[in-house]
C-alpha cells in the first residue's frame, strides 16, 4: 500500500513538473530570404543553427525557421525585430539600412583582396564598434557577418570591361543610397527595385541589369534574363545575424552562449558555401550560359577610381567620416 502511494504522488508531481518545464520553453522564431534547400547557404546555416541550440540547451529554446521571406518582406522583417515579433534574422545590408544607416559604410567599393580579408575585417574591432552602435540605436544585436556574395554587375546589353561600357545602362540596385551613388559613379543610371520583383522586371527590360552574388543570381534564376556578367567584384555584400536584444538579454547566460556559439557555427557554413560558389562563379555562370568576363587588377582601377570617392563622400556625410576612416583603416590593418 505504501509503494503503491508512493508511486501515485510522484507521478502527481510529474504532472506538475512537466508543465512547468513546457511552460519555461523559449521559442526563438528565426527569418531568412532563401528557399529552403540545403544548398542554400542561409538555410543550411539556419538549420545547423537550430540543431545546435535545441541540442545543447535540452530544448529549452526551440527555434522555429521560416525561410523564403515567409515571416514578411525586409521591412516586416527588419521591423519584428526591434518590436520584438521576430526574435532573430539574417537579412542583407539593404534591409539593415532601413532601421540602420550606418550598416552603409559596408558598401564602400573595391576595399578587399579576398574573401579572408573581408572577413578578418568583419571579424576585427572595426566590426564590433559597428555591431555596438547598431545595438545602442535599434536594440538589435549583431551576431556576426557572413556573405551575401561578392557583388558583380550582368546585363542584356554588352560585356563590361571598363566603365564607358556602362555608360547609358539602367541598372536595378537594392533599395539603398550607397549602391545609388555607386552605379551612378560609372555612368549608368541606378534603379531601385525590391528583390521580389526583379526577375520580372529583367524579362520586362525595365532595367537592362543588376548587381548581384552568384549565390543570389543562381537562386532567383536570374541567369535567364542576363546574358553578360563582368566579375569586377565592386561590393562583398553581406547578410548579419540579427537578434532582438530584449530576448537575448531574458536568455541564462548559458543559453545566451549557445546562441552566440550557434551563430558562429551557422555564419562559418554561411561563409564557406557562399564563398565557394564566389571562387567558381566563371565556371557555374558558364554552364548556365551567361558569358563571362573575369577583370585583372588593372582593369579594375578604372572603376575603383571613379566609385570609391563619392561613396566615400556620401559616407562621411550621412553616416560619419569616423566609420569610413575606421572601415579603411581596418582594411589597411588587415592586409597579408
Amino acid at each position: 500500500m505504501k509503494l503503491r502511494t508512493l508511486a501515485t504522488a510522484l507521478a502527481a508531481a510529474l504532472l506538475v513538473i512537466a508543465p512547468a518545464a513546457n511552460a519555461q520553453q523559449k521559442t526563438l522564431k528565426y527569418a531568412h530570404f532563401q528557399p529552403a534547400k540545403d544548398d542554400q547557404p542561409k538555410h543550411k546555416a539556419a538549420l545547423a543553427f537550430k540543431d545546435y541550440v535545441e541540442k545543447n540547451t535540452n530544448g529549452a529554446i526551440k527555434v522555429e525557421i521560416y525561410p523564403a521571406g515567409q515571416f514578411g518582406n525586409d521591412a516586416a522583417t527588419m521591423e519584428g525585430l526591434k518590436l520584438g515579433t521576430l526574435e532573430m534574422a539574417v537579412a542583407h545590408d539593404g534591409a539593415i539600412a532601413s532601421v540602420y544607416k550606418g550598416i552603409g559604410v559596408l558598401g564602400i567599393p573595391y576595399l578587399y583582396d579576398n574573401h579572408a580579408h573581408a572577413w578578418r575585417v568583419y571579424d576585427s574591432s572595426f566590426g564590433a564598434d559597428l555591431a555596438d552602435d547598431m545595438l545602442k540605436k535599434t536594440g538589435i544585436r549583431m551576431l556576426g557577418i557572413a556573405d551575401n556574395g561578392v557583388r558583380h554587375f550582368t546585363n542584356s546589353a554588352r560585356p563590361i570591361n571598363s566603365p564607358a561600357d556602362m555608360k547609358g545602362m539602367k541598372m536595378r540596385i537594392q533599395p539603398s543610397p550607397v549602391f545609388k551613388a555607386l552605379v551612378e559613379s560609372l555612368g549608368a543610371s541606378a534603379s531601385a527595385i525590391p528583390w521580389a520583383e526583379l526577375p520580372t522586371a529583367l524579362q520586362q527590360k525595365v532595367v537592362d541589369g543588376q548587381e548581384n552574388g552568384v549565390t543570389n543570381i543562381l537562386a532567383a534564376s536570374l541567369y535567364q534574363y542576363q546574358k553578360y556578367i563582368t566579375l569586377d567584384g565592386h561590393v562583398y555584400s553581406i547578410h548579419a545575424y540579427l537578434m532582438n536584444d530584449k530576448f537575448f538579454k531574458g536568455l541564462t547566460p548559458e543559453q545566451q552562449k549557445v546562441v552566440a556559439d550557434g551563430a558562429k557555427i551557422a555564419r562559418d557554413i554561411h561563409r564557406k558555401m557562399t564563398s565557394d560558389q564566389d571562387l567558381a562563379a566563371k565556371e557555374i555562370l558558364t554552364k548556365n550560359g551567361m558569358q563571362v568576363t573575369e577583370l585583372a587588377p588593372a582593369q579594375v582601377e578604372p572603376f575603383r577610381k571613379l566609385a570609391q570617392p563619392p561613396v566615400v563622400e556620401w559616407v562621411n556625410k550621412e553616416i560619419g567620416k569616423e566609420w569610413s576612416d575606421k572601415l579603411l583603416t581596418a582594411v589597411q590593418q588587415q592586409k597579408k
